[in-house]
């Protein structure tokens, strides 16, 4: 039996904000753009990893949610409190210069972690936190 991953998801407040991030600054494809009863999909993925996708959805976009659950995950979106996806790079140092140049908001330089990584993070457009790291040599 062989599990992969091959989609995951990132809640996003406005798509026009995230897309120009994801794609633009992050080098992301785009390889869906979807609308449904009002709400939209956009399907991005690494040009070097074709069979894993990223979903920037609407927070909580379940039609069957309440109204006082799909409030409160987008609080918690607009709060900065919902992770996002980790990435690699093979040049951490490079990756956090070419985010911030363009305007990305840090939460953390690039340092040396204790277990075995060089890393650093940003929020996206919608305040997610995304994390870059690179596997020590």
């Amino acid at each position: 039996m062989n599990i992969t991953v091959s989609t995951c998801f990132i809640a996003v407040d406005d798509h026009d904000k995230a897309l120009p991030f994801y794609r633009d600054v992050l080098g992301l494809e785009v390889r869906n753009d979807v609308a449904f009863e009002g709400m939209r999909w956009v399907t991005v993925g690494s040009p070097e990893q074709p069979g894993v996708s990223i979903v920037l959805e609407p927070p909580l976009a379940d039609p069957n949610a309440s109204a006082a659950d799909r409030e409160a995950m987008t609080n918690l979106l607009a709060k900065g409190l919902l992770r996002a996806v980790l990435f690699s790079t093979d040049d951490v140092d490079a990756t956090f210069e070419r985010v911030r140049a363009a305007g990305g908001e840090v939460v953390q330089e690039p340092i040396d972690q204790p277990y075995g990584v060089r890393d650093c993070a940003f929020r996206d457009p919608a305040g997610n936190m995304l994390r870059f790291n690179q596997v020590k040599k």
